[in-house]
């Protein structure tokens, strides 16, 4: 396990295996965002406000190098039953199957999700297949009655949601 302290103002250290601290790497500094981020939203978090939901996608997939897509299982009062890394992609895609979405969400019992992946390029404009798995998925889980409150789209320090798009 990586112990994370501040040696100063300007440097964030990791202590080694052996007990030497060194100057942090990126990805360790995002991984240790993503332990401290898992730690603070667990099962039952409230996820009803935009700005929250944001700043915790924001910790869990910035700085990956690739597409993952993710969602965010819901409860009725828009809890979080859990988070699931669903389909791993390439630096510019994921190819997502929205029957194995439907299967997690009746497994967990979800009454809602929304979906997120990051964009590596930087670029947080929803392209043409983010809007059409979006509709697709959307359509899928509403047969089932799960509603599709959101799909965040992460890239960089930028977020771009469908839902204040208006694009759901």
């Amino acid at each position: 396990m990586t112990h994370v302290s501040f040696y100063s103002e300007s440097s964030l250290l990791v202590r080694d295996a052996r007990g030497r601290y060194l100057p942090a790497t990126a990805e360790q500094i995002f991984e240790a965002a993503r332990q401290a981020i898992d730690k603070k939203m667990q099962r039952g978090a409230d996820f009803s406000s935009p700005a929250d939901v944001k700043a915790y996608l924001r910790a869990k997939l910035a700085g990956l190098d690739h597409e993952v897509f993710a969602v965010l299982f819901l409860d009725a009062r828009h809890r979080l039953i859990e988070y699931v890394e669903m389909f791993r992609g390439t630096i510019d895609g994921a190819s997502v199957h929205p029957r194995e979405v439907v299967k997690e969400a009746l497994r967990l019992n979800a009454a809602a999700v929304i979906f997120t992946h990051p964009h590596p390029s930087g670029n947080p404009e929803p392209s043409q297949a983010d809007k059409l798995i979006t509709c697709q998925l959307r359509e899928a889980l509403a047969l089932v009655e799960v509603r599709t409150l959101d799909h965040i789209i992460i890239a960089a320090n930028s977020t771009t949601s469908f839902a204040e798009r208006g694009l759901l």
